[in-house]
């Protein structure tokens, strides 16, 4: 993942939105007459094809791979998280989109952390390349 702050702000900006767009379809979608774990599996899945699509739009601005792992993971969990929440009590649109951003923005954070320990000890000189 690039260090360069265009990069890093679209990384965030990227997952925020997604998941914004996936707690509210979920939000909209799912009733407390749903089961939690048929929503929770459902949800999971929709939001997985909806983000990797929405990957293919952004992945030319921010790096494809850099966006698509991230972005589905996104998906993935607001889709879940809303989509279960929703199934125990009502949520209006903004609270869904709301909690979706939210999980966006943690799992872009995961993803960030695993990425760094993963990775091992680099450092970024002045150009903002990363040099083992």
């Amino acid at each position: 993942m690039d260090h360069r702050l265009y990069f890093v702000l679209g990384d965030i900006a990227a997952n925020t939105f997604v998941g914004a767009l996936i707690g509210s379809l979920a939000g909209f979608m799912v009733s407390t007459s749903w089961n939690m774990n048929v929503a929770m599996l459902v949800l999971m899945l929709l939001g997985m094809l909806i983000a990797g699509f929405l990957s293919l739009l952004i992945g030319p601005l921010f790096g494809a791979m850099e966006v698509m792992v991230p972005v589905m993971l996104t998906g993935m969990v607001s889709g879940m998280v809303v989509g279960m929440w929703a199934a125990m009590t009502p949520l209006s649109g903004t609270t869904a989109a709301l909690i979706g951003a939210v999980c966006g923005f943690v799992t872009i954070v995961a993803v960030w952390i695993v990425n760094n320990s993963v990775r091992g000890k680099t450092t970024i000189d002045a150009s903002g390349e990363s040099h083992d």
